[in-house]
């Protein structure tokens, strides 16, 4: 029984500590994204979009724009 519950805990530290480094990659901008329309914007001042993109590929659009 004691194994058991040590393959469990390793198991669950392992989930948490995945969860922990997945927080701010995915979630943190889905439940912050005024923050992050601001960065973006502080990000790409000075850029013209036209002169960078390749002929052909579709200009950048919003990450966070809903369809």
């Amino acid at each position: 029984m004691a194994g058991l519950s040590r393959t469990v805990g390793i198991f669950g530290a392992f989930v948490a500590v995945v969860g922990a480094a997945f927080y701010p990659i995915y979630f943190r901008p889905l439940l912050l994204p005024e923050e992050y329309k601001k960065e973006q914007l502080i990000n790409r001042a000075g850029i013209v979009q036209e002169d960078i993109q390749p002929a052909g590929l579709k200009v950048w659009s919003d990450p966070f724009g809903r369809k």
